[in-house]
């Protein structure tokens, strides 16, 4: 596994640079740009270091190796020493190797979060909101942030649809492999005669957009206000504080009502429709560049299936890499659930790695 010796140490004349450049205490906008910047390099020129000192020992082993006066002992230590440092040299090699991969330039970002009832009906509602909670136990072991922006109740519990917003540094790039359309095969606490049920939800999941990604025009907007309405009592708002956003060029619809402030309802409304049309212009720029890299695994296309949760039997498979494990509680709890993701973001990485290789 060869590595591009110019492209290693271009990558180590610019994190001299940059770290020069914060030195000199430059302006607070180019300091934001820089310190991204240098987060990013530090962990691969580490990593580098690394080989590149084990490279050196290899070389030193390998000149004691042809010295002819070397003795018999020694030169058994040394083809030792050869083998182990071989062997952690190859290691090195592909975890710099998988750090050179391309990035998505939103896997930094955080996510907008989307679960909806597919079909099944009310067990569909009830299967959306354990999909729901599972990602909110998820975020908060990861240490992330999980704001609910917007959800609506099924009948007899569960959600209809439920939009949450999660903030963490990379919680898109462990979220992004989630959408799709997740299958539950269970009985129902309805189901008198003990049948199994197959329902569906559907999750989409958005890199979160700042306003420097995706500016929206007000003159593009219509925005309503309206009465919030609920079950009743407590519940029901008096006031008008529900938001419908309506961005007129795309026809995209975002209506918020959770909150009791009008002005906090207009803030989620406006977070979740930016994320939207996020969404939709780096797909466009993904076809017009007429990549072969999949924004997620499978085909990114978000009616299919990609995951089966079976309670009868235990048992979450993940129908992208055929990962079947019988931890379906621990999954659902957000215990196990990165067991699933370790393997997709493999996959993934193996992906991008025989690509390179490819083009290389």
């Amino acid at each position: 596994m060869n590595l591009p010796a110019a492209k290693l140490d271009a990558i180590l004349t610019r994190h001299a640079q940059v770290v020069f450049r914060l030195g000199q205490n430059p302006p607070s906008a180019e300091t934001i740009e820089l310190s991204r910047e240098l987060a990013q390099l530090t962990p691969i020129v580490a990593a580098i270091e690394e080989l590149r000192t084990t490279e050196g020992q290899l070389a030193g082993t390998e000149a004691m190796l042809a010295e002819p006066a070397i003795d018999a002992e020694m030169r058994e230590l040394a083809m030792a020493e050869r083998d182990e440092l071989n062997a952690r040299l190859e290691t090195q090699r592909h975890d710099v190797q998988l750090m050179l991969l391309p990035k998505d330039a939103a896997d930094e970002k955080g996510a907008i979060l989307e679960v909806r009832a597919g079909t099944g009906g009310d067990e569909a509602a009830l299967f959306a909101g354990d999909l729901f909670r599972m990602y909110a136990r998820y975020a908060a072991l990861k240490g992330w942030s999980f704001e609910v922006l917007s959800q609506a109740e099924g009948t007899v519990g569960g959600f209809k649809e439920a939009i949450a917003e999660v903030r963490g540094r990379g919680a898109y790039a462990r979220l992004r492999y989630e959408s799709g359309v997740h299958r539950v095969q269970r009985v129902p606490d309805t189901e008198a005669s003990g049948r199994i049920h197959t329902s569906a939800a559907t999750v989409a999941v958005l890199p979160e957009a700042e306003d420097l990604d995706m500016t929206l025009d007000e003159s593009e907007l219509r925005i309503d206000t309206m009465r919030a309405s609920g079950a009743g009592g407590q519940h029901v708002n008096k006031t008008e504080s529900a938001i419908r956003v309506t961005h007129i060029p795309s026809n995209i619809v975002v209506f918020v009502q959770d909150e009791r402030s009008q002005h906090r309802n207009r803030a989620k409304a406006l977070a979740i429709l930016r994320a939207r049309l996020y969404d939709i212009e780096r797909s466009r720029r993904d076809n017009e560049r007429a990549a072969n890299r999949r924004s997620q695994v499978g085909s990114g296309d978000r009616s299919e299936r990609i995951r089966t949760y079976n309670f009868p039997q235990g048992r979450v498979t993940d129908h992208r890499i055929g990962l079947t494990l019988y931890k379906l509680g621990e999954v659902l709890e957000g215990v196990a659930l990165d067991e699933l993701v370790d393997a997709l973001v493999t996959q993934r990485q193996a992906e991008l790695l025989a690509m390179s290789e490819a083009v290389a």
